[in-house]
């Protein structure tokens, strides 16, 4: 399977970077050619610049600012996150990246006034994350960013991909532990994957 693997971290020496390490060790152990997409260290401008928002209706002209990254993401048959919550939301790198990648035509169409998805040679996705606080406190405000892999992207997939979310929440108080349980999770997710 060709798998796009997106990591949005810019400390190589985080406990995000350690698990961006581990689903690029397992995915390739299993067989997968993986993409893998660092967009820090591939200095992705997350900018949406003024022409690009004039294009974005237009596909032939807004894919043109970006087709490298829409060629990589139409090539994949699979799509793995990794990156921390930040703010209860992606880190502007990777929210950047679906703002000027994930454009009208690529990851949806626009039908009768209706958006439907588009990127039907995605069939899985993945999304490997972290969390400052308790997974309680990410429930009392809705868990956004559970909510847009589980729901926003899961839309624009295929349709009855599925979509799995691995989260390690209360990083604030975590614990060697805590952290190689994760790990173990991921692992065994990635090997499934």
């Amino acid at each position: 399977m060709n798998i796009l693997l997106l990591h949005a971290h810019p400390v190589e020496t985080s406990f995000n970077a350690a698990l961006h390490r581990l689903i690029l060790e397992r995915l390739t152990a299993k067989g997968h050619v993986v993409d893998d997409c660092d967009l820090y260290a591939e200095d992705f401008d997350p900018r949406l610049s003024r022409q690009e928002r004039l294009d974005y209706h237009d596909p032939d002209r807004s894919i043109e600012h970006v087709r490298p990254y829409v060629d990589r993401l139409r090539a994949a048959d699979a799509l793995v996150l990794c990156y921390p919550v930040w703010n209860y939301g992606y880190p502007a790198i990777l929210k950047g990246f679906f703002d000027r990648v994930f454009l009208p035509g690529v990851s949806f169409r626009i039908v009768d006034g209706r958006v439907e998805g588009a990127l039907h040679n995605i069939t899985k996705v993945a999304a490997v994350t972290s969390y400052g606080g308790t997974r309680w406190r990410a429930v009392l405000i809705g868990d956004p960013p559970r909510r847009l892999v589980k729901r926003l992207l899961w839309g624009t997939v295929k349709p009855g991909a599925q979509v799995e979310y691995l989260a390690h929440y209360d990083m604030n108080r975590s614990t060697d532990a805590s952290r190689k349980r994760f790990m173990d999770k991921v692992s065994s997710a990635m090997d499934r994957f």
